[in-house]
């Protein structure tokens, strides 16, 4: 069986501890007792672990041996504000798809009370994530920035190194797959940042904007998809050519240290 997976918030190099909402969850739903194993994420490295004591919301692991962490891509996502249920969808997919950062960005076509009521979301967005990880198997969190206006998130001093990708429905001739695979060296070592639009798209002020900031846009194919679907479409292609670069330089570099025994 596989075991669960839990993000440590206290750890040092032999024990990790759970505490709150995790805590009360293992104690009280999954009846946790000591002996029970799982696997826990404690930083920047992933262990197998042993419950040894439970206390009040509390639940202290014995870390027994590190192992192999699933490294998260370099993807990054710029998410439009849209309707909540439908974006808590879209954050929750985002997370199990593997990317490292999520920032929620007000643009022209967020409607004005989602805009208002997005800075009291942010910490839902984040224990949703938290959740996904778990379930997933993640092996880190990714970071969902505080909402920002759309000229604030394009500031100089906020830009993003790597390749930075506008996904709209108005472009017709680069795909997402040929903005990623054209790119140079410089820009794939950067990593992916996707940009999706609310409900309505982007407007054409705002992909000038875009534009203007060293963004390219890029198509998903002919149909107009709802924002959640997009999401999940472009995550999806952008992290498998992400993962086929990563098994290609394992792979020459496998073949370099090969010859050169």
């Amino acid at each position: 069986m596989t075991r669960r997976r839990w993000i440590a918030s206290e750890f040092d190099d032999e024990l990790a501890t759970l505490e709150g909402e995790q805590a009360n969850h293992l104690i009280r739903v999954l009846r946790a007792v000591p002996g029970m194993r799982a696997d826990v994420v404690a930083g920047e490295r992933v262990y197998a672990a042993v419950i040894e004591s439970i206390g009040e919301a509390m639940v202290r692991f014995r870390l027994e041996r590190e192992i192999e962490r699933n490294e998260p891509l370099p993807l990054r996502l710029w998410l439009a504000v849209f309707k909540f249920d439908r974006m808590e969808w879209a954050v929750e997919k985002a997370t199990e798809l593997g990317v490292s950062a999520i920032v929620p960005v007000i643009s022209r076509r967020t409607e004005k009370h989602l805009a208002q009521a997005a800075t009291t979301r942010v910490e839902r967005w984040r224990r949703i994530a938290l959740e996904a990880t778990k379930q997933s198997r993640g092996s880190g969190v990714p970071e969902i920035a505080a909402p920002m206006p759309l000229a604030t998130a394009l500031k100089p001093s906020a830009a993003q190194d790597g390749m930075r990708i506008l996904l709209w429905e108005q472009e017709k001739e680069r795909t997402l797959a040929r903005c990623m695979t054209e790119a140079n060296g410089s820009k794939r070592d950067g990593g992916v940042t996707l940009a999706v639009g609310p409900e309505g798209g982007w407007t054409e002020d705002e992909v000038g904007v875009f534009s203007t900031s060293g963004w390219v846009s890029a198509t998903l194919g002919t149909k107009i998809l709802r924002a959640e679907t997009a999401v999940i479409a472009g995550i999806a292609i952008a992290g498998a050519l992400q993962e086929e670069s990563r098994r290609q330089e394992r792979d020459e570099f496998s073949d370099e240290n090969s010859a050169s025994e």
